[in-house]
């Protein structure tokens, strides 16, 4: 079942890219995680890194993990499983994509910078 999901989401990745850049705001998602105001979480979605992010960031946030659901949504239910199963591969996969230097969310919570 993992290949099957991995598989149709491979397909899908550039669109959860797309979604992250949203043109109706100035900060992209690729941008906001190059500076450090972003990152993946465990479970297929991003967050601020910081405590205070300010309202684009928050915006951006928003407006990805909104069309991120969207897709796991109808990927989970192709595939007759959770939307949240769907969420945690699609994470194993946007965090082996980051890259160097953006943060990714660690099993513990925590944030780490990418060699």
């Amino acid at each position: 079942m993992k290949n099957v999901i991995n598989s149709k989401l491979t397909l899908l990745f550039g669109l959860l890219l797309a979604l992250g850049a949203n043109v109706a705001l100035a900060l992209t998602l690729d941008e906001a995680k190059a500076q450090g105001l972003v990152g993946e979480k465990v479970d297929g979605y991003v967050a601020a890194v910081t405590a205070s992010p300010n309202a684009e960031v928050q915006q951006l946030v928003s407006t990805t993990n909104n069309g991120r659901r969207d897709v796991y949504a109808d990927l989970a239910k192709k595939n007759g499983i959770t939307v949240e199963q769907v969420g945690i591969v699609s994470a194993e996969k946007l965090r082996a994509n980051a890259k160097r230097g953006e943060f990714v969310q660690q099993t513990s919570g925590q944030w780490q910078q990418k060699p």
